[in-house]
């Protein structure tokens, strides 16, 4: 689907997209394949060249923050350090995209890697080999804990522990984030927001983003209950917005397993419906976070499944129509700066 872009002067920076190639990976996955194997499909390979096409088809996208997301790790590190893999690639994409000769967009200009908490302690030394690997460039990592009982929600590729992030090994990890000034990502389901509710009272001065408003949930044992579900999501995040180290992604709505929408991938619905689905999520987090602790992010190419990049920014900016322009400024591109210190990408 295509659209008038709305708003094109305004400047984003796109705080989480992934980089990756599954190729190699998708006959590990038994046919029939989980709805969430057959959603990457389309964006099995997600590279620079693809990215940028991506954030140059309208909008003013002038950096990008990288997400983990398990790709190119390197075997010969062993298993402790092969996420630095991970973060040797994509600060070389960086470099590419810094070199000028793709234009104005500095790509991956910060970088969010991987490394396993639950080494407690000993996850110092992951973490200092992927400072060591992007000086300039890694700001913090994300250890994903979402779980659901209903196993069929998430599909094969993932499942953490339940309350992964209340272990006292996976803090003893996570206190080494605080000791070298580095924030953390915390992908979870909405059931289990009272998990990073305690994790961020627990550490009161690390920097924590929830991603994905939370994940919203629609699909498997869920499905047709997003709004029965609401008032419990509602709560669970005006909550977390007390924490005073916590920000919010909004985004990552146009993933399957919210079902907004239910068909996909990029199933041709247009932005305004996709901002009606949306809004009531959107609104509430910046009603909890205040746009200081909130920002946009496209979650691409997962997000792929419900939106093409150019109509899931519009749809966000339909959201934020009456909104002033400090608000704007703060969500769409000042608190993504500031939260993963690239400040200096604002001119």
């Amino acid at each position: 689907m295509t659209e008038a872009i709305i708003e094109p002067d305004l400047p984003i920076i796109d705080p989480h997209h992934h980089l990756w190639d599954l190729r190699p990976l998708m006959p590990m996955f038994p046919e029939p394949r989980h709805r969430f194997i057959e959603a990457l499909v389309p964006a099995a390979y997600y590279t620079f060249d693809h990215l940028h096409a991506d954030v140059t088809s309208g909008h003013k996208i002038i950096a990008t923050v990288f997400m983990e997301c398990g790709a190119f790790y390197n075997g010969a590190y062993g298993d402790a350090l092969k996420p630095v893999g991970e973060v040797e690639y994509v600060n070389g994409v960086a470099a590419q995209s810094a070199s000028g000769l793709y234009g104005p967009l500095r790509a991956c200009a910060g970088i969010v890697g991987h490394a396993n908490l639950m080494l407690g302690s000993g996850a110092g030394a992951v973490l200092d080999r992927l400072l060591a690997a992007a000086p300039e460039r890694f700001k913090g990592i994300r250890h994903q804990g979402a779980w659901d009982a209903d196993a069929d929600v998430l599909g094969p590729p993932f499942h953490a522990p339940p309350e992964l992030y209340r272990d006292a090994t996976f803090r003893a990890g996570f206190a080494e984030l605080g000791k070298r000034g580095l924030s953390f990502d915390a992908w979870i389901l909405e059931p289990q927001i009272g998990d990073v509710i305690d994790l961020a009272r627990a550490f009161p001065d690390t920097p924590i983003c929830l991603d994905h408003c939370g994940t919203p949930l629609g699909s498997a044992s869920y499905a047709g209950r997003l709004e029965e579900r609401f008032p419990v999501w509602r709560a669970a995040i005006l909550e977390l917005g007390k924490c005073e180290n916590v920000v919010v992604k909004l985004g990552g709505l146009a993933m399957h397993n919210c079902a907004m929408p239910e068909e996909g991938p990029a199933a041709g619905v247009g932005s305004e419906e996709l901002a009606r689905l949306w809004r009531p999520y959107i609104e509430t987090c910046i009603e909890a976070f205040g746009p200081d602790r909130a920002m946009f992010e496209s979650n691409y190419p997962v997000d792929r499944w419900g939106a093409t990049y150019p109509v899931l920014w519009n749809a966000l900016k339909r959201i934020t129509a009456g909104a002033s322009a400090d608000e704007k400024a703060a969500l769409y591109a000042g608190t993504a700066a500031r939260f993963y210190r690239i400040e200096h990408l604002l001119g």
